[in-house]
């Protein structure tokens, strides 16, 4: 994959040496490497009393969009691993939900498809749960109708909008309302359920909040409910993660977007992803780690480091576009030197392409 980026991504990487690493910390013989860098490759020292998952084994919850490749992932490593796997139990319940839990210490690895925001991160901190943040692969958000639906090929972002604000509830409910070529017939509505981060992005997206969007509409934060209610409405109109559309695509239109920044509309797909062409509906998927739980029990550990091996090839199996090779390099090296945090300062950041992620990653 090339990457388009006016910062040498590699040179910024040669900065951090990978050598002899561990769950404690990591050494480096370079020279170079200022206090600072010293600092940053130092295990976190633990909080004093941190809320702790107690249970045997390791608890995944979090994002559906995640989900698969998680699951995926936990099937892989029990085969690999046989009894030494352990339990593993993984469930979803929406990025928002999961990091309910998360912060409360009742799992060890919350699945999220957004960063971890401001508030999430103060309840996590009252009680002590720090955390890694391990970005994982990249993802379309797609939106997606009927095949019935026959004079929609296209939308734009302020079609979205004017179909999505909380202003548009109970009054924007025809086709015809969305665009005067549109027959008049009426517009039922498919998405993200609140604990989604799905349905935050989204929102940040067309409306500009996070939690902003009508509420008229049939919400879940099972994806599979979603794309089985598009499937059986011709009105429909939907969006959710793109390996759910890809997994139907014989039954499922999607639509091209248009950002209105004259690119034109751009249909959803590993390539324009990766050429940051699908705007502003591309994003980054994550899982977020608890540290001391990680510090605390060898199989978790170990799950992690089989999970950021074999990402990569996993991810695409899934219907997911994988980081380059440069991406899980950093990830695993955050992850083994103990980079407690996030680069997004807590705050929703769409329309991130896989370049620019990596140059947070790569100055974190």
């Amino acid at each position: 994959m090339t990457l388009q980026t006016s910062i040498p991504f590699k040179r910024l990487l040669s900065t951090c040496i990978l050598m002899t690493c561990g769950i404690a910390g990591c050494t480096t013989s370079n020279p170079a490497t200022d206090s600072t860098q010293s600092q940053a490759a130092t295990a976190p020292q633990e909080v004093k009393n941190p809320v702790v998952p107690s249970y045997p084994g390791i608890r995944i919850d979090g994002s559906s969009t995640v989900f698969p490749i998680s699951e995926l992932m936990v099937k892989q490593y029990r085969q690999a691993e046989g009894d030494k796997a352990g339990t593993i139990d993984i469930q979803f319940s929406g990025t928002g939900g999961g990091f309910k839990k998360f912060c409360a210490g009742e799992t060890d690895i919350n699945n999220a498809s957004r960063p971890i925001l401001k508030e999430e991160m103060e309840a996590c901190g009252k009680v002590g749960v720090r955390f890694y943040e391990l970005p994982i692969a990249f993802d379309a958000l797609t939106l997606v109708v009927n095949p019935r639906n026959t004079w929609a090929k296209d939308i734009t972002v302020a079609e979205l909008k004017k179909i999505w604000e909380p202003a548009a509830q109970g009054k924007i409910t025809n086709w015809k309302q969305v665009r005067d070529s549109y027959p008049d017939r009426p517009l039922k509505l498919y998405g993200a359920g609140k604990d989604s981060g799905t349905f935050d992005y989204f929102n940040e997206v067309t409306t500009g909040k996070p939690k902003e969007s009508r509420t008229d509409y049939t919400a879940s934060e099972d994806d599979n409910e979603l794309v089985a209610g598009v499937l059986k409405d011709p009105n429909a109109l939907g969006y959710f993660g793109l390996s759910y559309y890809e997994a139907k695509q014989n039954e499922l239109k999607a639509l091209a977007v248009d950002d209105g920044k004259g690119r034109g509309a751009i249909l959803p797909s590993r390539e324009t992803v990766e050429k940051a062409q699908y705007r502003p509906f591309s994003r980054p998927l994550f899982i977020y780690v608890n540290i001391t739980a990680a510090q605390r029990k060898p199989e978790l550990q170990a799950f992690v480091e089989y999970y950021l091996k074999n990402a990569k090839q996993l991810v695409t199996q899934v219907g997911y576009i994988p980081l380059p090779d440069e991406g899980y390099q950093l990830t695993t090296l955050h992850f083994y030197q103990g980079k407690v945090g996030t680069v997004f300062e807590g705050v929703p950041q769409p329309d991130l392409t896989i370049a620019e992620l990596l140059r947070k990653q790569a100055v974190f």
